[in-house]
């Protein structure tokens, strides 16, 4: 997709100022309406149900103690009433970050109270989405600041996403490699692994599902792949938006991504406590450095929906030279839809690296509920009651900035196509996923699973798993080994 789809800016003036979507776009719609503003307001609300889910309900339970063990517990060394008011002063530094993830909201959607021409106030526009949030709501905008941890951060990055990012581009540099059409004009080029190469552009594209904070996606652009993420959370799409165009400089933010967890806490500074800043990188800067090195730089973008509607169409046949799939393709209630997905956006001999664990979501949900949903996503973000779930639009227009558009994808079926939200659900082994993606089609070139530590492997990085969100310094350890497979589609 190119830059005019994304709206694109003639100007110098970032086109943060501007509504993302043109004539209220899904605000006009009153499901994504509802979406949107339960999303803003849990962002809104997170200081306060913060504070009182984690501070204020402690305090309550300390003081119902008999008075002497309180004030023992209170008094050195223990201090308990000193941690409390650390802890809520942790707690502000996160609501910083959310709080300027919602006046980016505001603003993006027309909300901050002014017209799109910053003279007509809309104040009734702008305080309707107040008390929107359910609890579900705010949960996700609470695992989202945390999830910046993982992918924003120093530690967070290093340890969870980087041999991720690593093992993709090995991938990518195997059967998608950048210079595929740098050295030769002949159409009978061939990859490295002896096919013709996909697409007919000197850039590789990507669409990367589930796209979450955009840090893969930020990654691969700046590794020179032009890439497409596809994101369906507002809560993440908001924050992607936030910390890929917003960001003033590295280190800008400290976050404090395990103060509300008192579970198997080794030492409350060292640990509960520790401080983290992002973004370790400064998006807009990294871009242009590579610029100002002569070094590529893709074009990056992001959609916002559900994968199956926005990709699945004719419209989209044939678009992208890979699919790169990470800790994504358990979040489907019915994989066969996810993979006629990928071979229809996918061009001939187009390549999927796909790379996560199993942990399907949808794990009886009409038994389950919503509580079980978020069960299981929770023990993918290592605890206290988060739900982390994989969010999203952005380009890099070559001018030291990002612009940031969502497009909207609807299916032109005469019967509504429901997407991920169509009833029926399954859950496969990763043996069984492998045989369902060979039956439609595909080449499988390699597959593997990482994380048994295998020093000889070229995946080793992953040691005995990969954590997701998970403190490294915790008596509990959640870590996944990830289903590594490469396809092709023939």
């Amino acid at each position: 997709m190119s830059s005019d789809d994304n709206g694109g800016n003639d100007g110098d003036e970032a086109s943060l100022s501007k509504p993302l979507f043109e004539d209220n776009g899904p605000l006009s719609d009153p499901l994504e309406r509802q979406a949107i503003f339960a999303t803003l307001d849990s962002y809104r609300q997170y200081r306060k149900t913060t504070h009182y889910n984690t501070t204020h309900r402690r305090r309550q339970n300390l003081y119902a103690l008999p008075s002497s063990q309180w004030q023992m517990l209170s008094g050195p060394p223990i201090s308990i009433l000193d941690t409390l008011s650390a802890v809520d002063d942790a707690i502000d530094h996160n609501a910083d970050l959310a709080d300027a993830i919602l006046d980016l909201g505001l603003t993006s959607f027309g909300l901050d109270g002014r017209g799109p021409d910053q003279k007509d106030p809309l104040p009734a526009a702008s305080l309707e989405f107040h008390g929107a949030a359910r609890p579900n709501d705010l949960s996700k905008a609470h695992s989202t600041i945390r999830q910046f941890y993982r992918d924003w951060s120093r530690e967070g990055f290093t340890s969870e996403v980087k041999p991720l990012l690593d093992t993709i581009l090995s991938d990518l540099r195997t059967h998608l490699p950048l210079d595929r059409h740098a050295s030769t004009d002949d159409s009978s080029a061939t990859t490295s692994a002896g096919q013709s190469p996909p697409g007919g552009s000197a850039t590789p594209s990507l669409l990367l599902p589930g796209a979450g904070l955009g840090r893969l996606l930020f990654e691969l652009c700046r590794a020179g792949y032009d890439a497409t993420g596809n994101e369906i959370s507002y809560h993440q799409l908001l924050a992607s938006n936030f910390i890929l165009n917003c960001a003033a400089h590295e280190d800008q933010y400290s976050i404090y991504p395990f103060a509300t967890t008192f579970t198997n806490v080794t030492s409350r500074k060292s640990q509960q406590l520790r401080r983290h800043t992002v973004p370790d990188v400064h998006p807009a800067t990294a871009m242009q450095d590579r610029i100002d090195r002569s070094l590529p730089v893709g074009e990056m973008n992001m959609t916002a929906g559900d994968f199956i509607l926005s990709y699945s169409t004719p419209g989209c046949t044939g678009t992208f030279d890979g699919v790169v799939s990470v800790f994504f393709i358990d979040t489907a209630p019915n994989l066969i839809r996810y993979i006629e997905t990928v071979r229809n956006c996918l061009a001939p001999n187009g390549v999927w690296i796909n790379l996560g664990p199993l942990l399907w979501h949808f794990d009886d949900r009409f038994h389950g509920g919503d509580n079980d949903i978020n069960n299981n996503a929770e023990s993918k973000g290592g605890g206290d009651g988060d739900t982390d779930t994989h969010t999203h639009s952005h380009s890099h227009d070559g001018k030291n900035r990002h612009s940031h558009s969502l497009q909207q994808h609807k299916h032109p079926m005469e019967l509504e196509d429901k997407g991920i939200a169509e009833p029926g659900s399954f859950e496969l082994s990763d043996e069984e996923v492998i045989q369902l993606v060979s039956q439609f089609g595909f080449e499988i070139i390699h597959h593997e699973i990482v994380g048994d530590e295998n020093v000889n492997s070229p995946t080793s990085a992953y040691g005995s798993g990969l954590g997701y969100v998970q403190d490294p310094s915790s008596l509990l350890q959640n870590r996944y080994r990830c289903s590594h497979w490469v396809a092709r589609k023939l």
